[in-house]
C-alpha cells in the first residue's frame, strides 16, 4: 500500500519515544506526515528520534495524564505544524498485582495514563476535526482488554476496557461529521514496557512462552502495530470507525478456551 493520503497530515502521537509509540512515528514519518511525537520522561530517547528522523518530526514533552499539560502541548503542535488531522493514544503504564493486592496509587496513576490522557488530548483535537469534517483518532488498547489469560493483570484490563467503550461510544458521536475512531488491541509486544530490566535468560523464556501460546508460533514486534495504525490513519480504512482491531498472532488460549 501507497498510504499517499498520509503525506502532509500532522499526526499527534502520545508516549512516542520508546516502543510502540517509537514505531508508529517512524512509520508515520516514512509516508511523509507532519509528526509530533510525544514524551514526558525519557528525553535522551526522544532527542535520539528526532536526529534519526530529522525534519518532519518534532518533540514534544508533555505529562498526557495532566489536562493542562495536554492543552499547553496540542497549542505549541499547532504553532509548529497546524491543527492535527490524526490523533494516536499510545501512552501507557502497567503494574502486575493480584486483586486482593490492590494498590489505589498505582492505579490511579495507571487509570490517567492509560485512560484519562484518552480523554484529554481527544477533547483537545475533536472541535478541529468536526469543523473540517474529517479525522482520525487511533486508541491503543490491548488484547487484555477482551480477556485475559495473564496474571496479575485485572487492573491493567480494566483500564484499556476501558479504552475500547470510550472508542466505540466516540465513533458513535464523531459520525456524522467525518471523523473516525478505532482502537488497536496488540497482544504481547516486545517493547521496553514488556522486557525492559530483564536479563537475556528471562526475555527468552518470556519470549518461547508467548510464541507457544499463539497460533503463528511468533512474537510481536512494535511495527507489526504501527503499520495497522498508518492503515487505520489512511483513505484505505475510510469505511472503518467503531473498530477494535486484535493484533495478537492468534492467541491460542483464547481460541481453544476462551476468555
Amino acid at each position: 500500500m501507497a498510504f499517499d493520503d498520509i503525506k502532509g497530515k500532522v499526526v499527534l502521537i502520545t508516549g512516542a519515544s520508546k516502543g510502540l509509540g517509537r514505531a508508529t512515528a517512524q512509520e508515520f514519518h516514512k509516508y511523509g506526515a507532519l509528526v509530533a511525537a510525544n514524551y514526558n520522561s525519557s528525553e535522551e530517547e526522544a532527542l535520539k528520534l528526532k536526529r534519526e528522523l530529522g525534519n518532519g518530526l518534532e518533540v514534544f514533552k508533555a505529562d498526557i495524564s495532566k489536562r493542562e499539560e495536554v492543552r499547553e502541548m496540542v497549542k505549541n503542535v499547532e504553532k509548529q505544524f497546524g491543527p492535527i488531522d490524526v490523533l494516536v493514544n499510545n501512552a501507557g503504564k502497567w503494574y502486575l498485582s493480584k486483586f486482593e493486592d490492590f494498590d489505589e496509587e498505582r492505579f490511579n496513576s495507571m487509570w490517567k495514563t492509560n485512560f484519562m490522557s484518552m480523554i484529554y488530548t481527544s477533547l483537545e483535537v475533536i472541535p478541529h476535526m468536526k469543523r473540517k469534517r474529517g479525522g482520525a483518532i487511533i486508541n491503543i488498547a490491548s488484547n487484555a482488554a477482551i480477556g485475559t489469560a495473564a496474571s496479575g493483570t485485572t487492573f491493567y484490563a480494566l483500564t484499556k476496557a476501558a479504552v475500547v467503550m470510550l472508542t466505540k461510544r466516540l465513533a458513535l458521536e464523531l459520525g456524522d461529521y467525518g471523523v473516525r475512531v478505532n482502537s488497536i488491541a496488540p497482544g504481547w509486544i516486545e517493547t521496553d514496557m514488556t522486557i525492559g530490566g530483564k536479563g537475556e535468560e528471562e526475555v527468552k523464556k518470556l519470549e518461547d512462552s508467548f510464541r507457544a501460546r499463539t497460533a503463528l508460533h511468533a512474537v510481536g514486534k512494535p511495527a507489526h502495530v504501527a503499520k495497522l495504525a498508518v492503515y487505520l490513519a489512511s483513505e484505505d480504512s475510510a469505511f472503518m470507525t467503531g473498530q477494535v482491531l486484535v493484533i495478537d498472532g492468534g492467541r491460542i488460549d483464547y481460541l481453544t478456551h476462551g476468555a
